[in-house]
Parts: C-alpha cells; structure tokens; sequence
C-alpha cells in the first residue's frame, strides 16, 4: 500500500524553540526523539508570517506572489483550484484535517474529504448572533463533555496578548489535547483499505497562553535569559505601548514577560506531550512502518525580542519555523539528519507528494526537499524573498541562510544581518562602509524581485519608498469581487 502521510502545522511556534536545537529554557523531548529518528531543517522559514498567507502557502505550493496575500486579512475567499489535500484526495487517499484551517468560508474544505475544525479565538467568525457551531467543531464537544455552556475562552485571557494563565478545565479539555482525541479516533474508523493524508493543525503556542497547570508551572519559575535586543532597537519606537496587552512593540515589566514565557514554553511541552501520545498511537496501530511525518509551524513569535511581539516581522522570531521531516525505515532519511538549505513553506506540498511517490502538478512553485533530506545534494534556491504588510507599510526581506536583507517600504530604510556571526539580529551592518557592496548586491535582487509589482515599489533601477498597500494583491482582490469560490 502506498505510505500513509502526516502534516503537523502549529501555530506561531518560532524556529529555535526544540531543545534538540539547544533552547536554553524550553524542553520537547519527543520533537527531539522524531528530529533525531529523521531529517532537521534549521533554516526554514514562512515567506508570509503571519496566519492566513503562511497557510495559503503551505496548502497550495506557491509564492505569495501568486497566491496573493502579502499580509493579513479575514474574509477573503480561499479561490486555489489546486490544494495538497486535493492532490492526495484525487490520487486515492482518504483525507482528513483537524484543528487550526483559517481559511474562508470557514467550512471551505480546501480538498480535504472531510473537516473537524477549530481554529480558536477567530475574532472575525466568533459572533454571538449564530451558533458557534457553524464555524467551530471543538465548542459543540466541550459543550457536551461539560453539559454546559462551557466556552474556550471563560477563563477571560484574550489571543494575541501576553497575559498567561494555567488552563481552567480538565487537561483532556484543552484544545491541544481534544486535536490529538479526534486524531486516535480517526486511526480507529479511518478506512484501512486506503492510504491516509492526515493534517494535524494545533491552534497553540499561539495566544492565549494558557497551558494546563503542570505545564506553566513547569517554566514559570523557571529562570531565563532576556530576550535579545539589538543595536537598531529605535526603529519602531514610535509604534511602543507597553500599557496594552496585545502590543506589538513594548518594553512589558519583568513579571508580565517571564509569565507570558511561561505560557508560551509551556503550550510547547504540552503539545510535545500530546504528539508523543499521538504517535504512539500510530504505533499501537501498527501504521508507524508506513507513515511519512512532518513538522512545521505558520509562522513564531518575536516574544520580547527588540522589544518586538506577535508576528509579521522579518526577524528571525517572527519568519523562522521547525521543519522536521521523518519517514518509514525504508524512508531513505539517515538518523539526526540536518540541512541548512533555505526551505520554506511553499515546499512542504510537493515535499509531502514526493514522499507519497505522487505527480507535482505544474502550478506548484515550492520544490520537494525530500532529496536534501536523503543526503542528495541538488540544486537549490539561492535565496527566499519574504514580505509582510505591517504598521502601514510593507517589510520586505530577503535571506540565504547566512545574510538577511530588509528593506522597509514606508521609509525605504535597509537593514543588513550577517546570520553566522550574528544569528539574534543584533547588529545591523547596513550603515557600515564594508557592507556598501553587500547592500547593493541585495537590494540588486529586490529590485528584479518587484519589478511589476503593482504597489510600484521599484522602476526597475531603484527602490521607491512610500507607497500605498493592500494585504492581498490586485488578483486575488478581483476573483474576491466575483465571488468565485473553488475551495
């Protein structure tokens, strides 16, 4: 039988958080074991970091450039005849997702056969004038299992803030854990005859942090480093407001970030500890000798640094992601593997269809780094360009893996990294003479990157501060307007 394959995405769950990468703080032995048992990519980023535009690349295969959504928006109908759940549906499998989608309608099953849905605190879903069960599948269970009108959020800790809490209800309540419930019920009712494409979507590390009690108490006094500031810290210095919960640029007291630490690091543990139960499961099925698994995450989390929170920056925290790929004995992926190639989110569709032995369709832009994972060195990208509308402008970045390049539309400011010396971004280059060359040659690059671009951010010769932006570009705005819905 063709093998079985497994995409675990979490939520906001930055790059170095496994301590298998040497996490001075967080522990997740089990990520490490199945790091350890395949392949590590420890330069994989989301080119889009935020939710919905990560998502869009990891269903789909392509760029932002052709999906269109260069930033956040709620709303937009998801209009992608071609998906990687369709792909494996039309070849056969049987095909499931669980948890986190964000996509529009909220229902949109986006090839999948069938959806148990929960993408948490969905502010643009979450209306008290309809039943929550029309866009959530996880409230109608609490619901039954309480036999009340119990909610995910009557503990009052609000998403995208750094206030933390332990969980209030019993842990086989929390949505980390009810993910992982469905995903052993559907191992027992799933059609054996047929392979499976399971997508495992955990709305967690993401906000708010309120891991069960053992998990926060794990970290909470836990001592920690401060969070990495940089030599460049002033640059949004105007946007700073430490006296609200959900800022993206603050300078929190002390208490409030070791506490919103916790509650991060502890979602992390927690999930860990579930993906452990779950893949031992596999096991008691006997489906483990035939399953390929992956780890990614949307998009992390800047937790502090530069005085950064939330998501949709460049910045190492915010743009760099897990990526573990794990295969069958028979896989081809020799033990504790570790790449540094630039591997992105679009690669996850044809990486996973490779791994299943199926066609890339034309329209895929990722490429399948199942043959680094093997040890086969092959021709690769020479670079990732990424870019995310935030603060009225639109940060464009570009990477290698060993330098970083960010050009700020609003004010055309450049920033230079040098990832190797520098891996935390604490020292910009950009305003050093040696670098003069190296800047040029980036901003080379960006320049051919946005050539026609509609925003008009170049003429071809030079980078144009200034000008207006739109989350979604012209295209997909258009298809929005007609209304044309594939998903």
């Amino acid at each position: 039988m063709p093998p079985n394959v497994i995409l675990i995405c979490v939520d906001q769950w930055r790059g170095d958080c496994l301590s298998l990468n040497g996490h001075p703080v967080v522990h997740t032995p089990y990520l490490d074991q199945l790091a350890l048992q395949g392949a590590r990519f420890r330069r994989a980023y989301s080119a889009t970091p935020t939710c919905i535009p990560a998502r869009a690349a990891l269903y789909t295969g392509l760029s932002q450039h052709t999906h269109g959504r260069v930033g956040y928006r709620d709303g937009v109908a998801w209009d992608y005849p071609t998906t990687i759940a369709g792909e494996f549906t039309r070849h056969g499998y049987q095909t499931q997702a669980i948890g986190k989608l964000h996509v529009y309608p909220e229902r949109s099953q986006i090839g999948f056969q069938n959806v148990v849905l929960h993408d948490g605190f969905l502010h643009f879903a979450r209306r008290r004038d309809r039943d929550y069960g029309l866009v959530d599948d996880y409230v109608p269970w609490l619901r039954a299992q309480t036999g009340r009108e119990a909610d995910y959020f009557d503990h009052g800790v609000n998403v995208n803030g750094i206030v933390a809490r332990p969980w209030d209800k019993d842990e086989h309540l929390h949505p980390t854990t009810f993910v992982v419930t469905q995903a052993i019920d559907f191992l027992r009712r799933r059609d054996p005859r047929k392979p499976f494409f399971l997508y495992l979507g955990f709305h967690r590390p993401h906000p708010p942090y309120d891991p069960p009690a053992w998990a926060f108490e794990q970290y909470v006094d836990e001592p920690m480093p401060d969070p990495f500031v940089g030599d460049w810290v002033d640059l949004f210095a105007d946007r700073e407001n430490g006296r609200l919960h959900n800022s993206h640029v603050a300078r929190y007291d002390r208490r409030l970030l070791q506490r919103a630490r916790a509650g991060y690091y502890g979602h992390m543990t927690h999930i860990d500890h579930q993906l452990n139960r779950f893949l031992e499961t596999l096991w008691d099925f006997r489906q483990h000798e035939n399953t390929w698994v992956c780890f990614t995450s949307d998009h992390g989390e800047m937790l502090g640094e530069h005085h950064l929170f939330r998501k949709g920056y460049p910045y190492e925290g915010s743009a760099r992601v897990p990526m573990i790929l794990k295969g069958p004995a028979n896989g081809g992926i020799a033990p504790a593997t570790t790449r540094d190639e630039v591997v992105e989110l679009r690669d996850v569709m044809p990486t996973l269809l490779d791994c299943a032995g199926l066609p890339i369709p034309e329209s895929v832009e990722g490429k399948s780094f199942l043959p680094l994972a093997r040890g086969n060195e092959r021709e690769w990208r020479p670079y990732l360009h990424g870019e995310h509308t935030i603060f009225a402008q639109s940060m464009q970045w570009l990477t290698n893996g060993h330098e970083k390049y960010i050009w700020l539309s609003g004010t055309g400011h450049e920033q230079l990294f040098d990832l190797d010396i520098d891996p935390h971004e604490l020292h910009d280059l950009a305003s050093d003479p040696a670098a003069t060359d190296r800047l040029a040659h980036w901003r080379h690059l960006l320049i051919a990157e946005l050539a026609g671009r509609e925003e008009g951010f170049t003429d071809g010769s030079r980078l144009i501060p200034g000008r207006p932006v739109d989350p979604c570009l012209a295209h997909l705005r258009e298809r929005e307007k007609q209304g044309v819905v594939h998903a």
